[in-house]
């Protein structure tokens, strides 16, 4: 997420800093430096002011690199430049609450030793303790999450603003996000999803004015169990469960992809819910969905056969 040399300057820059004088803070050269605050403004963490020749460094007002400079402040003892390279600022993402090693690799899709690597190296700085195996900081060092949970915030939301002006994030990971815009986005890394998406697995719904965008490197295509997930984050009221519920007779789904993907989203109760209906043929108690003669007719109108 960011470089060492990228928090090295967050953790030294004061307001009209010129480039040279962070090199001499930070004994780097005036090159070396230029190309990390060009990479923080890129990222909306600091921008940079033209006096005369030369040009002059500022912190952002970003409540990130506020958090940040405070920790560096009130710990001046602590490396954290070093200290929060590598996967540290992932682990510290998912490290909200006391977790296992276990809990904190599944959660961000590393490898257990990966984790206990990271783990180590802040238990030796004092950073957090263990109690029952479960992992949680030490003192007031919980900023910490909080410092990696709004850096994350502010980066997603940087990128959005810069292909939608007036998107909204939905919902958000370490690295990835859903998002609601206004206008079409066509961008790198912004796949669609929502009710349009539906078209890809022949089902063609009425769209509403707003279009809905799954952000993330490691995603080639939205599959049929993300969409549903991505369309009760949208909306989970009876209209958009009923879709859910064609998509799911429609499209063979692995079921087990399907909670894994739901426990990512925290819909575990609305999926179970849904696969609970189809298997039951709707004996199950709940407002937001059909009864099944109505899914019966609807199933039937956008010609999805369902099991006798």
């Amino acid at each position: 997420m960011l470089r060492r040399i990228e928090l090295e300057v967050l953790a030294t820059v004061d307001r009209g800093d010129t480039i040279s004088e962070l090199a001499t803070k930070l004994d780097h050269s005036e090159s070396y430096l230029s190309r990390a605050v060009a990479d923080l403004v890129e990222k909306g963490l600091i921008y940079t002011e033209r006096d005369g020749r030369r040009k002059r460094v500022v912190p952002s007002d970003a409540l990130a690199v506020e958090l940040y400079q405070d920790l560096v402040r009130q710990h001046s003892h602590i490396e954290f430049p070093e200290l929060l390279t590598g996967k540290a600022l992932e682990v510290l993402y998912y490290l909200d609450q006391p977790r296992t090693v276990a809990e904190i690799a599944d959660r961000s899709d590393n490898y257990r030793n990966t984790i206990n690597r990271v783990l180590k190296r802040f238990r030796n700085r004092g950073l957090v303790g263990t109690d029952d195996g479960r992992y949680e900081f030490n003192a007031d060092f919980d900023r910490l999450h909080e410092f990696a949970r709004e850096l994350a915030h502010h980066l997603h939301r940087h990128r959005l603003e810069a292909v939608a002006p007036k998107g909204t994030i939905l919902w958000e990971d370490y690295d990835e996000f859903l998002a609601q815009a206004e206008t079409e986005i066509d961008a790198n890394e912004f796949h669609e999803t929502g009710l349009a998406q539906f078209a890809a697995f022949d089902l063609q719904f009425l769209l509403t004015d707003h279009r809905y965008y799954r952000y993330s490197e490691d995603l080639d295509e939205v599959s049929p169990a993300e969409l549903c997930c991505h369309t009760l984050l949208i909306d989970d009221g009876s209209r958009h469960r009923s879709y859910c519920l064609l998509l799911l007779s429609h499209v063979d789904v692995d079921e087990e992809d399907l909670r894994a993907q739901a426990a990512t989203y925290g819909l575990e109760d609305e999926i179970d819910a849904l696969l609970r209906y189809l298997e039951t043929h709707g004996e199950i108690g709940d407002d937001r969905l059909p009864e099944w003669d109505e899914f019966q007719e609807l199933a039937a109108g956008y010609e999805v056969p369902l099991p006798s």
